[in-house]
């Protein structure tokens, strides 16, 4: 976790707890948002004490900033494993990868439009990292495959591309309940798949 000041836990009990209050606090802050999400409403749901949290995190704060790494964490451990087990062709590499942050965003969608609405400066920069992480992680699993992108600059397609299809997940995962697109994410990666490839392999 890079929450500030947070350093998580070496022994295995203790990390089993940690998970089961970092589970409890994105349960709390999917059902209630921000304006419910509490130390002691994440207690009760753990079934520890205000005190046994408040030994692990400052306050609400960090722990949100912890529920946040994990996500993100799991986004890019999600997205690396979708490449490595894509079947060769840049449409394969290409559509395991929308799969894969469609799959990631969407069981999150209501927590994720809390977290980036109070997510501090030091949280904004986590995000971008990981954002980062996945967009590199497409652009090495098209290398490759790069002579089936007839653009005149290739790599600078497929930077553009992944970048295309972050910022649509984003913020689809953040906007989804008041703006929907009547798509399930299913629907989402498969159509975002395809408008990506026409673009690589349309010439300029």
């Amino acid at each position: 976790m890079s929450a500030p000041h947070f350093r998580p836990p070496q022994q295995a009990r203790s990390r089993e707890t940690l998970q089961k209050v970092l589970t409890s606090a994105e349960h709390v802050l999917a059902v209630g948002g921000i304006e419910d999400f509490t130390v002691a409403a994440v207690a009760e749901r753990s079934g520890m004490s205000v005190g046994a949290i408040y030994r692990r995190f400052s306050g609400k704060e960090q722990l949100l900033e912890a529920v946040k790494d994990q996500l993100l964490e799991q986004l890019e451990t999600d997205v690396s494993q979708a490449l490595r087990s894509a079947e060769p062709g840049l449409g394969s590499v290409i559509g395991a990868f929308t799969a894969a942050m469609a799959g990631a965003f969407s069981g999150h969608t209501r927590t994720f439009p809390a977290l980036l609405s109070v997510q501090s400066v030091g949280g904004a920069e986590r995000g971008l990292q990981a954002l980062d992480a996945v967009q590199r992680a497409l652009v090495d699993a098209v290398e490759p495959h790069l002579a089936e992108v007839v653009r005149t600059e290739p790599r600078a397609a497929v930077r553009f591309s992944a970048r295309t299809i972050i910022g649509s997940c984003v913020h689809r995962a953040a906007s989804c309940d008041t703006w929907p697109d009547g798509l399930t994410w299913t629907d989402w990666a498969s159509r975002s798949a395809e408008m990506a490839l026409a673009d690589l392999t349309s010439r300029d």
